[in-house]
């Protein structure tokens, strides 16, 4: 190295001399050779502390970074022209999940996480700035909208089950993987309604568990009796509680999928002639926040019904709710 060049190294700002150097620590790991043998009880811990769905989403995302070339350990300049790459044609929601997947393959098995490191960091970042970082949200299933849904259901042995879940559903706050994890001891019908005890939930990967109260409804529509009625007709006194309901009106023994939830959803919208592309099983959930704001509960009431983390996870559905409310335009015009 001539005199010049390293003299050159007086005027890097002490950021980007951290950043070279751990661009080179990075780059001198990659080339070793190093295996890292973890005992067997370690790694059933480590699987243990991942929920299922996430870990199956964790293999898919690292199968296909090295179906691309990725190796594992990998560098961040690898990860940094794999997310370039694929910037084109995947959003920024799909390329942030698969940086998550990567940085959990990297840390569970004891490697330093290159998307922590520069390139990869920046061309995140890069990325975000250039395409944007819009979120499509599953459009909010109203009260009012779920009411006109199940006006329109009928008196079969289906129309029960997709009564029921649909009411217990919004009702219950729930997302769609709490609903079909549900079984028969997981309630308990009492004077004032039932309560739902929820053995774990995607902010309770330990399994603490948590009971929600589902009242009597008020209205002709109430998620008490549409449950009492499903589980009657399908002849259900243990294990799941919503199953599939085959064409000859046969009750299924296994529990529906969590997309089964959002195939329910879309049908029943769409038989009422509202478009169903936006409409998800998250729907019962958005629309459960978004009316009881609407009604003007407090946002730490309708938490202690859905188990958000806070209230910042609750903002969206709230903003969404106040746009009416006390409008500008609506005072003026």
């Amino acid at each position: 190295m001539s005199k010049l060049t390293s003299d050159n190294s007086q005027y890097r700002s002490p950021k980007k001399t951290a950043l070279i150097d751990q661009i080179d620590q990075l780059q001198l790991i990659a080339q070793e050779d190093r295996t890292i043998t973890i005992p067997a009880s370690v790694r059933d811990l480590v699987a243990a502390s991942v929920a299922d769905n996430s870990r199956r989403a964790y293999a898919a995302d690292l199968r296909r970074f090295l179906s691309h070339g990725g190796s594992l350990p990998s560098d961040s300049t690898t990860v940094a022209v794999y997310l370039a790459e694929q910037a084109g044609t995947h959003s920024v929601s799909t390329l942030r999940r698969w940086v998550a997947s990567l940085s959990k393959a990297h840390t569970a098995a004891g490697y330093l996480d290159p998307t922590k490191l520069e390139p990869a960091k920046s061309t995140l970042r890069g990325i975000c700035r250039n395409h944007g970082e819009a979120v499509s949200n599953a459009a909010p299933l109203l009260r009012d909208d779920i009411f006109a849904v199940l006006d329109q259901i009928g008196s079969g042995i289906r129309d029960a089950r997709d009564r029921a879940l649909l009411l217990i559903g919004f009702a219950g706050g729930f997302r769609r993987s709490e609903l079909v994890s549900l079984n028969v001891a997981d309630i308990a019908f009492v004077r004032r309604g039932l309560v739902v005890t929820l053995r774990r939930s995607k902010t309770d990967q330990r399994g603490i568990g948590r009971e929600i109260g589902i009242p009597l409804g008020k209205t002709r529509h109430c998620p008490v009796a549409a449950l009492e009625d499903w589980l009657r007709v399908a002849s259900i006194e243990s294990g799941a509680v919503f199953r599939p309901v085959d064409r000859h009106s046969h009750v299924g023994a296994c529990r529906l999928s969590g997309e089964a939830v959002s195939i329910i959803v879309k049908e029943r919208v769409a038989a009422i002639g509202i478009d169903p592309g936006r409409y998800s099983g998250h729907s019962l959930r958005a629309g459960f926040c978004t009316s009881a704001a609407l009604a003007g509960v407090s946002s730490w009431k309708i938490r202690q019904q859905t188990g958000h983390a806070s209230d910042a996870m609750l903002a969206r559905y709230i903003r969404s709710a106040e746009l009416f409310e006390g409008n500008a335009a609506g005072v003026v015009l």
